[in-house]
């Protein structure tokens, strides 16, 4: 199959109004912008023939450019980095098989990530979307209770059937977690990596759809192929002792610095 990776970054984020430009130091203190430490991570992914960055935003784009990156110019009315990425995808080769939403805040992720879910729609033909799920440690689960304990909006969790496809993802820690269950409930709980793999038909189905009720309560995406249907495969993956972390708000780039900094990564 032939696959492209497309890095969807908008400057107007609300909880992080300029997140893709924002900075994050390594442990020689060099600072490189998220967009950037992502396109880096994104060039290291096999088995994919192209990445792209997408945006509407000529700040990203000039900034983008500086660095090296393909960039695609969008609407600004998409909604969301999948309706992004499939605008994009106009602009590239009819024989694209698959496309990665790489998303722009997430530079920690390990490529091979990315492989498993290329091989896991190679493998799975009844699937059209594919996504990494983590399962968490009390570690990763301690944090999640405590973003929600001061109100932040953290890492999103998901539930799916025996056959791996999802049932639910939320914002919100499930199934339920209480602050003293923290211990007992870790490897219960799937942390939903922001990464996904589409077929290129599921893609342009996506763009076809209204927002969802589900998807616009959550400000989640993906709840939009499940409220039409579409079966979503999750992948369990194994982040082998990196801890993976997004950035959703400003206080996320300390928390990225200091893994940064803790595994010597540039």
């Amino acid at each position: 199959m032939k696959a492209v990776v497309i890095i969807p970054a908008r400057y107007g984020s609300k909880r992080f109004p300029g997140k893709a430009l924002a900075e994050i130091r390594g442990f020689d203190g060099t600072a490189k912008s998220l967009i950037r430490r992502s396109w880096e991570t994104a060039r290291e992914v096999n088995f994919v023939d192209a990445v792209h960055v997408a945006t509407d935003d000529q700040r990203i784009r000039d900034h983008a450019e500086q660095f090296g990156a393909q960039v695609l110019m969008t609407s600004s009315e998409c909604r969301n980095g999948t309706e992004r990425c499939a605008e994009a995808l106009k602009s590239l080769d009819a024989d694209i098989d698959v496309v990665v939403n790489l998303q722009g805040d997430a530079p920690l992720i390990p490529p091979a990530f990315v492989e498993q879910l290329i091989y896991s729609l190679s493998s799975d033909q009844s699937v059209g979307v594919a996504t990494p799920v983590l399962r968490c440690d009390s570690h990763a689960l301690g944090k999640f209770v405590q973003d929600r304990q001061e109100n932040r909006v953290g890492a999103t969790t998901v539930v799916f059937d025996a056959d791996w496809r999802a049932l639910y993802f939320s914002k919100e820690i499930i199934p339920y977690v209480g602050r003293d269950q923290v211990a007992e409930m870790a490897g219960d709980i799937f942390h939903h990596i922001g990464v996904y793999a589409y077929r290129r038909a599921s893609l342009e189905a996506y763009a076809q759809w209204p927002e969802g009720r589900l998807e616009s309560r959550e400000g989640l995406e993906q709840l939009r192929y499940l409220e039409n249907g579409e079966p979503v495969l999750c992948v369990e993956v194994d982040a082998r002792g990196r801890e993976i972390q997004e950035v959703n708000n400003p206080v996320d780039v300390v928390r990225m610095e200091a893994i940064l900094h803790a595994e010597r990564h540039r």
